[in-house]
């Protein structure tokens, strides 16, 4: 069993280590740590990779749980997010197909970022075809043996040797960028998207 932290429509080596475990488990009972995949993603835009953000209220303060966080609607941001996946992927072979998938989490007001997540990791696990039920942390461990809450990190360097490439539609305007949030994997490579995942289990082992 491995512990994950939460994370807004995942990045690939998440889902590469997450779909790898048997039982992996969400943390939700730590303090909740910002400016990481726990409210954003990275995707690749006619101007580069772009972060996007989802705006979150820690309703006790510094000391508020992950489960306890609240998204914050004063900013359009589940427009703003979803025009940037419309711009950044239309010319993508497989967008079309997969967005409406995506609808419904643009559409409806989640109260908690957790709430948003799960439905954000229900989609994609339906995209990759792959059954995995999601599951949380039931009170918090501060040690654990396969402890994967920091390890995925927007802040971390990535070595793009262990990725495997792919098409990505501004491939003739920027390198391959790794590591981006599975749905450009998904967008890009469609049905083939799965196979590539569990071509990094290898790397992600442990």
């Amino acid at each position: 069993m491995a512990i994950f932290s939460t994370a807004y429509f995942p990045c690939i080596s998440y889902m590469a280590r997450f779909l790898q475990d048997d039982e992996p488990r969400i943390e939700i009972f730590e303090t909740y740590h910002k400016q990481t995949y726990r409210n954003r993603c990275r995707v690749m835009t006619a101007n580069g990779v772009q972060s996007l953000s989802v705006p979150v209220v820690k309703v006790n303060g510094n000391h508020t749980m992950t489960k306890d966080m609240a998204v914050s609607y004063v900013e359009p941001w589940q427009q703003i997010h979803r025009r940037c996946l419309e711009s950044a992927y239309k010319a993508a072979p497989y967008f079309d197909h997969y967005f409406p998938y995506l609808e419904p989490i643009f559409e409806e007001r989640f109260e908690r970022l957790i709430d948003l997540n799960d439905a954000a990791l229900q989609a994609v696990l339906k995209m990759l075809k792959t059954k995995k039920e999601i599951v949380h942390t039931t009170d918090y461990l501060k040690t654990v043996d396969n402890d994967l809450r920091e390890v995925f990190s927007p802040k971390a360097k990535v070595d793009p040797s262990l990725f495997p490439e792919y098409y990505q539609v501004f491939s003739a305007k920027f390198p391959f960028a790794p590591d981006l949030s599975v749905l450009d994997l998904i967008f890009n490579e469609g049905p083939e998207a799965a196979a590539v995942i569990a071509s990094m289990t290898y790397y992600f082992s442990g």
